[in-house]
């Protein structure tokens, strides 16, 4: 009857694991609830499409009472996850606690997980209160809950998730007020306050959060409406009255199904493939999801195609590096001493000199081995000194701009040896008439 019901539910489905691995790492008890339960509600949906995509039989009636549940509780979880993110954005804005330590951290996830996954069950369980009768069956729909519309059913099933979506929408905008108040300095006061957000991730999620409640809002008034317009609210008189024939399962052909009810139907099926898209859409283009691709991509490649990233690098750095061709061009340090009347020693540029001609096997020469000599050189003249020296390096031009070399100097590349000699020979000075000793 609606062949795409299946592949976009798996779709959708597959979709929610992509931000799955750095919200697990992150501990984010909220964000995986909110997959989890997605997750599994896409599923659903696309199981009963597949089983009753053109039939009302009753095929596995076990799989429709756990099934039914499941929805309830979805519809109680996904407003308690977004509560959640907003309290713990708000908390993190506000400027009342400093820090976040570890074992705040441990209580902010106990709480979410007793909003996330306690307060679903307990729902759960209350549902059966106003539970008429066992499920019902649509044709290309599946099994859905039923629920004996009274006054007992608002407060049980509808009024405490659009509760849930206002107070997650009040939080938020706490947060972003928080956020506009110190918008300049509030990468400076998310990194003070020891959390694993950044403003992006703060922005992405305060945003996600306060459009799924907006969502969840109009979904449940929607479906209230519609359940108003339909059934009129009977009154709950007692539980014999209101479980009397609890084992009937009620199907719907849809022959004999009202076109408005089927349209219905409808739209609230595509509700929860939609949200689903919605939450991947905030965190699957980030730069958290950006890293994982390519720690994918590197797993793919080490493990599959067998190729080693850290060997490729080293080979490429090896290839890269500079030549006597490519060295020329760039600014040298050479120094040589010269002595002054003062008792100072200044070191000065002075060309290189090379005893033998490049050969490209020298480029490969340690460059340890130069700074050796030179300061081995350079300790005779301090063995001979018995005055303090200055020495001031100076940046020629490239080696282009160099004297010609004669055929006793030539000019080499910086991976040769680089001899010190001074200028003039040098002799102890002559201390001024003025010195102490």
């Amino acid at each position: 009857m609606h062949p795409e019901f299946a592949p976009v539910a798996f779709i959708a489905a597959l979709c929610l694991l992509i931000p799955l691995p750095w919200h697990w790492r992150a501990g984010n008890v909220a964000t995986l609830a909110m997959i989890a339960w997605l997750f599994v509600s896409d599923i659903i949906y696309a199981v009963d499409a597949i089983v009753w995509s053109n039939h009302v039989d009753i095929v596995v009636p076990v799989w429709c009472d756990i099934s039914t549940k499941l929805i309830i509780g979805a519809n109680f979880a996904l407003p308690a996850a977004c509560l959640c993110i907003c309290i713990h954005l708000e908390q993190v804005a506000s400027i009342r606690r400093a820090q976040t330590t570890i074992s705040d951290k441990r209580r902010r996830q106990y709480f979410e997980a007793g909003m996330c996954f306690g307060l679903p069950l307990l729902f759960m369980a209350l549902h059966y209160v106003v539970q008429g009768h066992r499920f019902d069956i649509i044709e290309g729909y599946g099994c859905r809950p039923t629920t004996y519309f009274s006054i007992a059913a608002l407060f049980i099933v509808w009024i405490p998730p659009i509760l849930l979506a206002i107070a997650a929408i009040l939080f938020a905008g706490l947060a972003l007020r928080h956020f506009m108040l110190r918008r300049l300095s509030f990468a400076a006061h998310l990194n003070g306050s020891n959390s694993a957000l950044t403003t992006s991730r703060y922005l992405r999620l305060m945003f996600m959060a306060a459009l799924q409640m907006f969502w969840s809002i109009t979904v449940t008034s929607y479906t209230l409406w519609f359940t108003v317009m339909a059934i009129p609210i009977r009154p709950w008189t007692n539980w014999s009255d209101v479980h009397s024939n609890f084992s009937r399962i009620d199907l719907y052909p849809a022959l004999f199904t009202p076109e408005l009810v089927l349209r219905t139907y409808y739209a609230l099926w595509w509700m929860v493939p939609v949200t689903s898209f919605m939450f991947v859409a905030f965190f699957a283009f980030g730069r958290d999801a950006v890293e994982e691709y390519k720690k994918c991509l590197v797993c793919v490649r080490t493990h599959v195609l067998r190729i080693t990233p850290a060997a490729k690098g080293f080979t490429k750095s090896i290839g890269s590096l500079p030549t006597s061709q490519s060295a020329r061009g760039k600014p040298i340090l050479s120094p040589r001493l010269t002595s002054s009347s003062e008792g100072t020693i200044t070191m000065t540029p002075l060309p290189y000199k090379s005893s033998m001609p490049h050969s490209p096997t020298k480029s490969m020469r340690s460059i340890d081995d130069s700074d050796y000599d030179a300061t081995s050189e350079l300790s005779q003249y301090e063995s001979t000194i018995p005055y303090s020296y200055q020495i001031e390096p100076i940046v020629l031009g490239s080696l282009s701009d160099l004297s010609p070399p004669t055929p006793s100097t030539i000019v080499v590349s910086p991976q040769d040896v680089i001899d010190i000699h001074p200028q003039t020979p040098l002799s102890p000075p002559t201390p001024p008439p003025t010195h102490s000793h």
